[in-house]
């Protein structure tokens, strides 16, 4: 078993992972970049509203970031420290319940304090008005990425731990709803995670797997199963549904690149849509016929470097059609 010290550094180096449902926008040509206002950003997750808004969260700013539709500049929504906020990462925008669902998580530090606890955060999508927030179960968690089903219950990824944990709606409480060992290893780093159908599909960054858990009728989990796939999503970390039985995912192996995935039951087929993502691709969504991929230049955040020659930092589009 490996130590402490390599998990949370595994789980520190994962970061996902974030992402959005796809949204149909007929007016105002998408524009071929986002770039994000701010030095030493870090951005780590986006997502996009059913009118096309893009919305981006920051790890190394603890900001949240909005871009309205058309417009190919994010600038400063919700300021850092806003109701609790720590690092930000998972962001997601559900449209239907006018809540922008954000990931909260201290990151772990080698021979550094505890981490504080991990939280849910909702926000009116709107406003950026908090709405309230919901800490994770565990102890020592760190909340990833985010989905949300069409009953309302919101499920997340607690990486630290390698758990699924949900809010069901209504709910004052988290609850862990998949894990005990069924993730893998517990370094593998469960990061991207997406609802499609009657289950839901979370992928192990470190393992570069992807599984499938079943909803059963009554809400609780069925047995996780590993989805066996034509080829590795090698390194995989946003991932995001794209039509009925579908993904987009993007990985941080081969240089980077943006991939279909396919799902047949548990078999699946990737495809490469797009390779050559060099800044650590972190995360996905859609804007009607594009797909923007984030890159977060992490090496320089977790090397600690002030010195490092940062690019802007941006989400670049990518033609997908429709789902």
């Amino acid at each position: 078993m490996k130590s402490n010290c390599q998990r949370n550094l595994n789980v520190a180096l994962s970061l996902v992972v974030g992402g959005a449902m796809t949204v149909s926008i007929a007016h105002a040509a998408a524009p071929t970049e986002i770039v994000i206002e701010g030095e030493r950003v870090f951005p780590e997750s986006l997502t996009s509203t059913a009118d096309g808004t893009v919305i981006i969260g920051s790890i190394g700013a603890r900001t949240i970031y909005r871009a309205e539709h058309g417009s190919s500049r994010a600038t400063a929504w919700i300021l850092p420290d806003t109701d609790g906020l720590h690092n930000i990462l998972g962001v997601l925008a559900d449209d239907t319940s006018n809540t922008l669902w954000v990931c909260s998580s201290t990151l772990p530090q080698k021979n550094g304090p505890p981490p504080l606890p991990a939280a849910l955060h909702a926000f009116n999508l709107r406003t950026g008005a908090p709405k309230a927030h919901y800490l994770f179960p565990t102890d020592g968690s760190l909340c990833n990425d985010i989905s949300v089903a069409g009953d309302g219950t919101v499920y997340a990824t607690d990486s630290t731990n390698m758990e699924v944990v949900r809010l069901q709606r209504g709910a004052k409480f988290m609850e862990v709803w998949a894990g005990n060992g069924d993730f893998g290893p517990k370094d593998g780093v469960v990061d991207g995670i997406t609802v499609l159908g009657n289950r839901v599909l979370v992928n192990a960054l470190a393992e570069s797997k992807l599984y499938s858990v079943p909803i059963q009728a009554n809400g609780n989990a069925g047995t996780v199963v590993e989805v066996k796939l034509n080829r590795p999503i090698d390194r995989p970390d946003g991932m995001r549904r794209f039509g009925k039985n579908s993904v987009l995912v993007v990985e941080g192996g081969h240089g980077g690149r943006l991939s279909l995935v396919k799902l047949n039951g548990d078999t699946g087929t990737a495809t490469t849509l797009k390779e050559g993502y060099p800044d650590w691709p972190v995360a996905v969504t859609t804007v009607g016929t594009v797909a923007y991929v984030l890159e977060g230049q992490f090496t320089a955040f977790f090397n600690n470097s002030d010195t490092a020659e940062l690019k802007p930092f941006r989400a670049t589009a990518v033609t997908v059609g429709k789902p």
